[in-house]
C-alpha cells in the first residue's frame, strides 16, 4: 500500500462558528490535507453533494439542523454513508455521544481542539476509510474475474449459465418461453491456423460487438467457451429468436477483421435455437437442442440459423 498522502485526501468542516472553522482548517492545511467548509447542516449537505468528501468533521451543536440530524441524513443516502463522520463537540454529555455514535458517526473530539489528537484522529479514520476502499476495490475486481470473459469483457460459462437459470427460473413462474441461441464462428480453427491467435482473438472481439449491437437490453449474452457463445432471451419464442438470430448473422456477416495492411477477413456464424417450454425442462436439456440446431446448421453448410423442429409452437401451446 502507498504511504498516507494528506494531498490525497479532502476534509470537509462543518461548525456555524467562523473562528472554529478558521482554527481547524489552519491545522489541516498545515499537514497537507485539501479542505472545504461549511457553516450549517444545510449546508453541508450541499457541500457534500458537490465536493464528495473522504471525511467530515462535524459540530454537533448547531441552529436550525444540528449535527445529529445532519448525520443522520447522510445515513439515509447511500452514496454518503460511507463517509466518515468524527463529532466535533464542546459536551461530554453521554446521551448526546451515544446518539452521534448511533447516527454513524465513527468517533469524536472535544473542544478546545488538541492539535496532535484532532490530526491523529483524523488520520486514522483516513487510513481506515482508504483500507476499505482499496479492499472493496479488490473485492469487485475478483467478482469481475470470476464472472467475465478477460477477452471479451462478456459474461463467462458459469456466470452465463447462472443467469441463463434465472431466466428459466423466471419463465416457470411466468409461464412464458425464454430462447436460447447457440453461436459458433465459421471455420474459426483455420482462422487461427491460417492467420494466428492474434487474428483469432481480434475475430473473437468483432464478433461479440457486432453481436452486442443486434441484441436487446434484456438479453444475457455470454462466451460459453472457445468460439461458442449463448444468448438467453426472456419472453421470446421461437420464431421471434429465429428473427434476432438472422439478424446477429446479418450484422456479424457486415463487420470485418483486419488481417493486413490492405486484407480483411469476413466472419460468418452458425446458429442453433431452442425454446424453452415446459416447466419440466432443465436448462441442460434446452441447451442440448441449441446444441443439436447448431450442428445442422453447420451441416447443413454454415452462415445460417436453424431452429430446432420440435421448438416451433406458438405461445398458445406451452406445456
Amino acid at each position: 500500500m502507498e504511504p498516507f498522502n494528506p494531498r490525497q485526501f479532502l476534509v470537509l468542516v462543518v461548525d456555524d462558528s467562523t473562528n472554529n472553522l478558521r482554527v481547524v482548517g489552519t491545522m489541516l492545511d498545515a499537514v497537507g490535507y485539501i479542505t472545504a467548509f461549511a457553516t450549517s447542516g444545510k449546508e453541508a449537505l450541499e457541500r457534500v453533494k458537490v465536493t464528495r468528501p473522504d471525511l467530515i468533521l462535524l459540530d454537533l451543536m448547531m441552529p436550525e439542523m444540528d449535527g445529529l440530524e445532519t448525520c443522520n441524513n447522510l445515513q439515509l443516502n447511500p452514496n454518503y454513508r460511507e463517509i466518515p463522520v468524527i463529532f466535533l463537540t464542546a459536551s461530554n454529555n453521554k446521551d448526546n455521544l451515544i446518539q452521534a455514535f448511533e447516527r454513524g458517526a465513527v468517533d469524536y473530539i472535544t473542544k478546545p481542539f488538541n492539535d496532535l489528537e484532532l490530526l491523529a484522529r483524523v488520520k486514522t479514520h483516513l487510513e481506515l476509510k482508504h483500507t476499505r476502499d482499496e479492499l472493496r476495490k479488490a473485492l469487485a475486481d475478483l467478482e469481475k474475474l470470476a464472472t467475465t470473459d478477460p477477452l471479451t469483457g462478456i459474461p463467462n460459462r458459469r456466470h452465463l449459465l447462472n443467469r441463463g437459470q434465472k431466466e428459466l427460473s423466471l419463465a416457470r413462474q411466468g409461464d412464458r418461453p425464454v430462447s436460447v441461441l447457440s453461436i459458433d464462428i465459421d471455420r474459426f480453427k483455420s482462422i487461427n491456423d491460417t492467420y494466428g491467435h492474434a487474428v483469432g482473438d481480434e475475430a473473437l472481439k468483432v464478433m461479440v460487438d457486432a453481436t452486442l449491437k443486434a441484441l436487446r437490453e434484456e438479453d444475457s449474452f455470454g462466451r460459453f467457451g472457445g468460439e461458442e457463445f449463448l444468448v438467453f432471451l426472456p419472453e421470446t419464442n421461437t420464431k421471434e429468436a429465429a428473427n434476432l438470430a438472422e439478424c446477429i448473422r446479418r450484422t456479424i456477416a457486415e463487420a470485418s477483421v483486419p488481417v493486413a495492411k490492405s486484407s480483411v477477413l469476413q466472419l460468418t456464424v452458425s446458429i442453433g435455437v431452442a425454446t424453452y417450454w415446459c416447466d419440466g425442462e432443465t436448462i441442460e436439456s434446452v441447451l442440448k437442442r441449441a446444441d443439436e440446431a447448431l450442428y445442422k446448421a453447420k451441416n447443413n453448410g454454415r452462415d445460417r440459423v436453424v431452429a430446432n423442429a420440435a421448438d416451433w409452437k406458438t405461445s398458445s401451446e406451452t406445456c
